[in-house]
């Protein structure tokens, strides 16, 4: 009876046995077994009995509640139905507890259906009955001819699980595909139903599986353009998680065991070991047999012939030798014991080192590793090519001591991937050769990976008559079966194509294939000895002698050809000259080029290479582009000489358009990211596509891309379409033109005051609508009361940054685009002297212009005079002055009387004789004299008389001065008047000239 019946149906059944139970006997356990109803809206189910067979006996068990339809039970564990507990599986056992497997190919398993189809519904004559997927023990294989053969199975899963299978796709002459529907019979995705093509072992695929019933299809298509043989697609380990729980557990299958209880999965037994189904150990064979890994039973060793061992090389010392080592074929299955059977030949024989390939030389460390690029080898010493010249690249092995890097060596096993552990092929000096093989079915595979090719310099002007590259290779198979080599071309990691097949006996021989597409990037040599799965043909060897590819990306150089010296691009392998010079056409000599330019990178050869940087920028120092520091001195048309700093502004910035709309309503804007200087090597903004799985992304001084709002959560915006603006810089200037490339005034408002600063860009991006390549400029506009860096506008009359799609506008108006303050910004206001103290202050010219720079000094304070000091001061000193003034004219004019006075004595005395003065001795007062007034003169002698007196104690003729001796003081005083009068008188005389 089908699991899922209703309560309703058991009921009903129950009933009918109660009819006939007289006559029945009462059941045993063994006779029923335990079945849940379908879960009802509450989740809930019931237990019943389902007789094994009908009316056998009576008396089941009555219905009991069962487990929650949740219920479910872990790996290595079954569900009792009696206790509907969950209990460990034994040892030799195992379960997947909500999964099940299907790792067992004897036959085809419960469940699964197949069957097939004519491909061609017009072709009558077509039988695709037998064209089925058939088991063949531990794998199910597709059918090989041109029917569509498709396999299915249905499971309904309780909560929401995944597949997973292996499958092994050699062969590119097969469509396989896998899909799943639903209860709707809604299929898979139609992108994600072909399956990759396996390169060299099993794979492994996944898939998440809804809740309900889901129907599994494998589907296979073979179709064979020449005749010739298809490989099937193989499946195997099948595994279904998400169902309910399982209500036993299986048995381990004869090669596998498990140990201890509640396994999960068996594990095979290792090499010279077996097992029997349900075994919880594996038993070693006996000395004389052996047993490959997962075996169900050993067999007798074979004597041990040259067959099985097999030789190499160790890597080579610092003396240049290499030994001979010999080696057993893992797992050994042979003898050494038996009648006849050869021994192990002794390892540790010193051989010479063969010679590094060409384009390779010999490290300190006795290894051969690649030339440098641009030089070149015979395998020897490294040789740099000359300027002019170009690099042959590619690949040549012609000697074999170690695998190259490039190269890898597998063992496909169709019943076990342990070939990670085994070599397929081996070096061999001379040649490189498979090794004997575990079967003689085994897939020894030699795969060869290319990262690409590109054509040389010299050839790129007739790529079209030249070839891309080509692989050339000399081999050889010696076989005594019917050994198959396949040489294949891989186009991607998941697809190859047989371009060539050799069976049997081939003698050496060369073979050549033409590679036209960049995208061949791997080859593959494949090698088997026969279709049978013992060891009898492990003799059976290929050679590959040499391998030689052309034009490889990554390859070496062997030589060195002449380059086109009138055109080389940028990536080109031809040797350029130094940097900061030109290659002169036709010689290939070097020149430097003048101070202050730079290297076109697209033309480096000729005079003409050398382009002069910009205003405002310097040459980096691999004179390929021109750069600013964001610090540049500028001068004014007036002359004046100002200093800008545009570093705070370096950072990249973002600047939005103005929102825009499709045509059905979807909002978009672009957005641009500026970078305004850059330093050596680096390019400061960039612009990405986060849509695509291309990631494109785009970086440079100014970049535009198309933004709309995302309702992703982990993502605000959704950026996609960049594309570069600008890439070099062309110079800074407050020229409105420059390069071709203008900044029309008309775009914004004018600038008051100081000009702007204008950073011009170019993008060698062409398209078709700008053909000369984008462009930008950016104004920087001084306004020292914007304090945000990123204030930037867009033309108003060009919304979206441009009036013509080719040249982008930007005016970036900021405080740190203003010049550097220094002293000719800023004045000084000397304040009034109070109490004492001055003050000068420091304030800007107006309006302010400059920002950063040179400080405003501080306020200096000096100590002063006020004008009342200075007005006392004066007025007392004019009065003073006044004074002495005053006295002096009193002092003379009294004097000046007096010396009229005497004159007019003494004039009275000569009696009006002219020239001629008194005698000396007379004395008399002459009549009309006041002799009282001048006995008052006397006595009263002024100090200035007085000092006279002491200093004319001896004239100045010689003679001494002596005065008259008198008894009467009046006489005395009378005489010496008497005196001073005369010696002032005469005093004259002897100078020669009187002077009043």
């Amino acid at each position: 009876m089908q699991p899922g019946l209703t309560h309703l149906s058991h009921c009903l059944l129950w009933l009918l046995f109660l009819q006939t139970s007289a006559d029945l006997p009462m059941c045993k356990e063994s006779d029923y077994h335990f079945e849940y109803t379908e879960c009802d809206v509450l989740g809930s189910r019931w237990r019943v009995a389902v007789p094994n067979k009908a009316d056998i006996c009576t008396g089941l068990p009555d219905p009991v509640k069962g487990t929650q339809c949740t219920f479910s039970c872990n790996e290595g564990e079954y569900l009792d139905m009696q206790s509907q507990q969950c209990q460990k599986c034994a040892a030799g056992t195992y379960s997947l507890g909500t999964s099940v497997a299907f790792d067992e190919w004897d036959s085809l398993p419960t469940g699964f259906v197949t069957h097939g189809v004519i491909t061609n519904e017009g072709n009558d004559q077509t039988d695709c009955s037998n064209s089925t997927w058939t088991p063949k023990g531990d794998y199910i294989a597709s059918n090989t001819d041109e029917c569509t053969a498709t396999l299915s199975y249905a499971v309904n899963l309780k909560q929401p699980g995944s597949l997973s299978f292996e499958y092994f796709y050699p062969d590119t002459s097969i469509y396989f595909e896998f899909f799943v529907q639903n209860d709707q019979c809604q299929s898979t995705d139609s992108n994600s139903r072909w399956m990759r093509i396996s390169e060299s072992s099993w794979s492994k695929y996944t898939v998440e599986l809804n809740k309900g019933n889901n129907v599994l299809y494998w589907r296979t298509i073979a179709y064979s353009l020449q005749g010739s043989a298809v490989k099937p697609v193989l499946l195997r380990n099948i595994q279904i998680s998400g169902v309910a729980y399982t209500s036993e557990c299986f048995h381990c299958k004869p090669g596998t065991h498990s140990a201890n209880p509640g396994s999960a999965r068996c594990t095979p037994c290792p090499a010279d070991t077996y097992s029997n189904k349900g075994a919880t150990t594996c038993h070693e064979c006996e000395e004389d047999k052996y047993a490959v890994v997962g075996s169900a039973s050993c067999k007798p060793r074979p004597a041990c012939t040259s067959s099985d061992y097999f030789y190499t090389h160790t890597p080579c010392d610092s003396e240049g030798k290499t030994q001979l080592m010999y080696k057993w074929i893992e797992p050994k299955i042979c003898s050494e014991t038996v009648e006849g059977a050869l021994k192990l030949p002794a390892s540790g024989e010193k051989q010479t080192c063969p010679p590094c390939n060409p384009g390779f030389f010999v490290s300190n460390s006795s290894t051969c590793e690649p030339c440098p690029s641009g030089s070149f080898s015979n395998g020897t010493v490294c040789t740099e090519c000359r300027a002019g010249t170009e690099p042959v690249v590619g690949f040549e092995y012609k000697w074999w001591n170690t695998m190259p890097a490039n190269m890898k060596s597998t063992v496909y096993n169709q019943v076990f991937s342990d070939s990670n552990r085994r070599t397929a092929w081996e070096v061999a000096g001379e040649y490189i050769y498979t090794t004997p093989g575990d079967r003689d079915t085994d897939y020894l595979m030699l795969t060869l990976s290319v990262p690409g090719y590109r054509l040389p310099q010299s050839m790129v002007k007739d790529a079209e008559r030249s070839e891309l590259s080509r692989i050339t290779f000399v081999f050889e198979t010696i076989c005594t079966a019917d050994c198959k080599l396949y040489f294949l071309a891989g186009y991607n990691q998941w697809n190859n194509d047989v371009v060539e097949r050799w069976n049997g006996r081939n003698h050496k021989q060369s073979y050549s294939y033409l590679i036209q597409s960049n995208s061949t990037v791997s080859f593959t040599w494949t090698f088997k000895r026969t279709d049978g799965t013992e060891r009898n043909y492990s003799a059976d060897v290929a050679k590959i002698y040499s391998i030689v590819i052309t034009n490889a990306i990554g390859g070496v150089a062997t030589k060195c050809r002449r380059c086109a010296l009138t055109s080389v691009k940028a990536g080109s392998a031809c040797v350029l000259c130094p940097p900061g010079h030109y290659m002169v056409n036709g010689t290939g000599a070097c020149q430097k080029c003048p101070p202050n330019t730079f290297i076109r990178t697209d033309q480096p050869v000729g005079e003409a290479a050398c382009i002069r940087c910009g205003p405002n920028t310097t040459t980096n120092k691999a004179y390929t582009a021109c750069l600013s520091d964001c610090i540049l001195d500028l001068r004014t048309s007036k002359g004046a000489l100002l200093h800008y700093d545009f570093s705070p502004l370096a950072n990249v910035t973002s600047v939005h358009s103005s929102p825009r709309f499709t045509s059905k309503g979807l909002r978009y804007f672009h957005r641009f990211n500026l970078g305004l200087c850059g330093t050596e090597g680096r390019m400061p903004a960039s612009c990405v596509d986060n849509v695509t799985e291309s990631g494109r992304e785009v970086k440079g001084y100014v970049c535009q891309s198309t933004v709309v709002p995302s309702d992703i959560r982990s993502q605000s915006l959704v950026s996609s379409q960049p594309f570069l603006i600008g890439d070099s810089l062309i110079g800074v200037t407050t020229e409105t033109t420059l390069g071709n490339i203008s900044s029309l005034q008309w775009m914004f408002a004018a600038a008051l005051g100081l000009p702007d600063v204008l950073f011009y860009y170019k993008s060698s991006d062409a398209t078709q609508s700008c053909q000369q390549g984008r462009s930008a400029t950016v104004r920087m506009r001084c306004d020292p009361t914007v304090t945000a860096k990123n204030r930037i506008m867009l033309p108003s009359n060009c919304s979206e940054g441009t009036c013509d799609g080719c040249t982008f506008h930007f005016l970036w108006q900021s405080q740190h685009a203003c010049p550097l303050c220094t002293k000719n910004h800023y004045r000084e206001i000397v304040s009034a002297c109070i109490q004492g103290i001055q003050r000068t202050t420091y304030v800007w010219q107006q309006p302010v212009q400059c920002y950063g720079g040179q400080p405003l000094p501080a306020q200096k304070v000096s100590a002063c005079v006020t004008l009342d000091f200075w007005l006392k001061f004066g007025v007392s000193t004019g009065a003073v002055a006044a004074v002495l003034l005053i006295s002096l004219i009193c002092y003379f004019w009294k004097k000046t009387r007096k010396l009229q006075y005497k004159y007019s004595r003494l004039m009275m005395t000569s009696g009006g004789r002219e020239c001629e003065l008194p005698t000396a001795d007379s004395c008399a007062i002459m009549e009309g004299e006041d002799a009282e007034d001048d006995l008052m003169d006397l006595t009263k002698k002024s100090f200035f008389t007085k000092i006279k007196s002491f200093s004319r104690e001896r004239t100045s003729d010689g003679f001494d001065s002596v005065p008259l001796k008198s008894s009467s003081s009046r006489q005395r005083l009378v005489e010496e008047d008497s005196d001073d009068e005369i010696e002032q008188i005469t005093l004259p005389r002897h100078r020669g000239s009187v002077q009043m």
